[in-house]
């Protein structure tokens, strides 16, 4: 396993980078020695300006080109489960991050040390803290410290898709819909007014909302409303007097903050709702001519991005961003995450062929 002293090597190929990259342990809040890696060796190349801010790293090329593209790529990974170091079966390289997303980290930088002449402007940006509370993501604090850093005209988060073009991102709100009623003894139970039992309306709501299917740039995004918890409950001989449905709301990413809202508020018209979580979406952007380039370099096929990723921050500072890496995102976060040696250098080639 690479020790916090050992250089990066950015000349080694994508899988064996990767494999180096696996092997720094860097846990959400554990970034430094690998921040401290990744930071020496941009250094080493003088086409590069490297910044730092924190365990966040950002490296961007001065050529005078007519528009710049932003590379980005989270350092963190969730904890361990005991799948430190890495190895490799055949094609899958195996370990902590491998998919989620230290390939993508891989890419972007050999992309980094290599290209010197890039056809576009470049900026590369490695960040911490992806994986836990927003409050600590360093993609959000280099937004707010630090924004010109992150000005371009496109960018591409390298976040695991399978090695497709994922447009944008849904918005996410979760909200509290509260019920009240009277305690009273269940055994007379006519003395009160059960709270758990007017739940019942909230969920037939549920149960028969329509949601949308809304196209943008030729993404369908599917739209979600759901109960994902109720809490209620006293003890086993008392009517309750609360409960508290909680609901998440999956949304297209035309949707503003305030529509999204609106939107749950007027679905529980008659109830007390409270928004408790709020991240709104990001458009694809796929309408920009960079962004059709990135798309007939990537083999011309895209999909919508069902979930929420910091595509959603650049899109905040009026950056049109997709997903892209060579992860797959459905093996992200588990015991056996692995990612396919071909992938890292399909991907690799295929933004080498946009880019160069």
């Amino acid at each position: 396993m690479s020790s916090p002293h050992t250089p990066l090597d950015l000349t080694l190929d994508g899988g064996a980078l990767t494999a180096r990259l696996v092997d720094f342990p860097s846990v959400s809040g554990d970034e430094q020695a690998l921040a401290d890696a990744v930071e020496s060796a941009l250094r080493a190349h003088p086409h590069l300006t490297v910044d730092r801010y924190g365990n966040n790293v950002v490296a961007h090329t001065s050529l005078g080109r007519a528009e710049r593209v932003l590379l980005a790529g989270h350092l963190d990974t969730v904890p361990i489960a005991d799948n430190l170091p890495s190895y490799v079966e055949g094609d899958l390289l195996y370990g902590c991050g491998t998919s989620d997303m230290k390939s993508g980290v891989a890419v972007a930088l050999r992309l980094a040390a290599s290209l010197t002449e890039p056809n576009h402007d470049l900026t590369y940006v490695f960040y911490d803290c992806e994986e836990i509370e927003a409050s600590r993501n360093g993609l959000g604090h280099l937004a707010k410290e630090h924004p010109e850093w992150l000005k371009a005209d496109f960018a591409v988060l390298m976040e695991p898709s399978g090695g497709m073009v994922e447009g944008g991102c849904q918005g996410t709100l979760r909200a509290q819909v509260r019920l009240t009623g009277t305690r009273a003894h269940s055994a007379r139970s006519w003395l009160g007014d059960n709270a758990i039992h007017h739940a019942a309306e909230v969920l037939g709501r549920l149960a028969g909302y329509q949601a949308q299917r809304v196209e943008i740039d030729g993404l369908e995004y599917r739209e979600g409303l759901n109960a994902v918890r109720i809490d209620g409950g006293v003890a086993g001989n008392v009517i309750p007097d609360e409960c508290v449905v909680t609901v998440n709301f999956r949304y297209a990413p035309n949707r503003s903050r305030e529509d999204a809202e609106a939107h749950v508020r007027e679905v529980f018209a008659g109830f007390e709702v409270a928004v408790t979580d709020h991240a709104p979406g990001a458009l694809p952007g796929l309408s920009q001519p960079a962004a059709q380039a990135f798309l007939a370099a990537t083999g011309g096929q895209a999909r919508a991005k069902f979930g929420w990723t910091d595509v959603a921050r650049f899109s905040a500072l009026g950056v049109p961003a997709v997903n892209y890496g060579p992860g797959d995102p459905n093996l992200a976060h588990k015991r056996d995450e692995h990612c396919s040696l071909s992938a890292i250098a399909e991907c690799e080639a295929r933004l080498r062929a946009w880019l160069a």
